[in-house]
Order: structure tokens, then C-alpha cells, then sequence
């Protein structure tokens, strides 16, 4: 594992520190490269647009996901960033990666930050 994150977005005011987003940015710098071929990323949800599109500037080989998300996924639903001529690099991608334990984990964050 070379990093790990969890979604900051409130924590950092910033709309862009999605779990993705900082991820690649701790594996570009870990790396010391702006591109991380030949390394997966597993994330419990898949991915927006915006990261989706910053997974394929990242040359990320594997996309690993488990919930997937029809209201604002942007893989397999939603814009689907790699089908469009201007996705540069396809990860080769995993779907329904322990889906029904992503999506346990999901509802108890999510009900978590609705208490607090």
C-alpha cells in the first residue's frame, strides 16, 4: 500500500479531496512521478467524473470498486470517463468488488455523518 485516504472534502472546504483525488496525489508524490503505471487503486465507491478522469492522467493500470453508483458514479454510469475518445489511458476495471460489504460500509458512513 503505498497510500491511503478517506473522502475530506468538509474537512478541507475543498470540493476536489474526494478519497481518490488524495490518493494519487500521496501515490505521485511517494513516487515521484505524475503518473503511477503498473499501480491499482481499490476504492469502496466507484469513482466520479472528476476522479475518474484524474485516474486516467494518472495512467492507473486497475480500478478496483466495490458499490457502484448510478446517481453520481462517472465509470459505469453517469458521464463513463473512459468510453469518451479523449480518456487517454483505460484502467482495466473491477466492479462489484465485495459489493454488498462496500455497501454496508456506505450506509454507515453516510448515517454516521447524517448524526454528526
Amino acid at each position: 500500500v503505498v497510500a491511503a485516504a478517506g473522502n475530506r472534502t468538509r474537512e478541507l472546504n475543498d470540493p476536489t479531496a474526494h478519497a481518490e483525488m488524495l490518493v494519487l496525489r500521496a501515490g505521485c508524490a511517494a513516487a515521484g512521478s505524475e503518473r503511477l503505471p503498473g499501480y491499482a487503486l481499490y476504492v469502496t465507491l466507484e469513482p466520479c467524473a472528476m476522479c475518474a478522469a484524474a485516474i486516467a492522467a494518472a495512467r492507473i493500470a486497475r480500478l478496483c470498486y466495490g458499490a457502484a453508483d448510478p446517481k453520481s458514479g462517472g465509470v459505469a454510469h453517469g458521464a463513463r470517463v473512459f468510453t469518451h475518445p479523449q480518456a487517454h489511458h483505460v484502467p482495466e476495471v473491477i466492479d462489484g468488488l465485495s459489493a454488498p460489504d462496500a455497501e454496508a460500509l456506505l450506509k454507515q458512513f453516510f448515517a454516521l455523518r447524517r448524526q454528526g
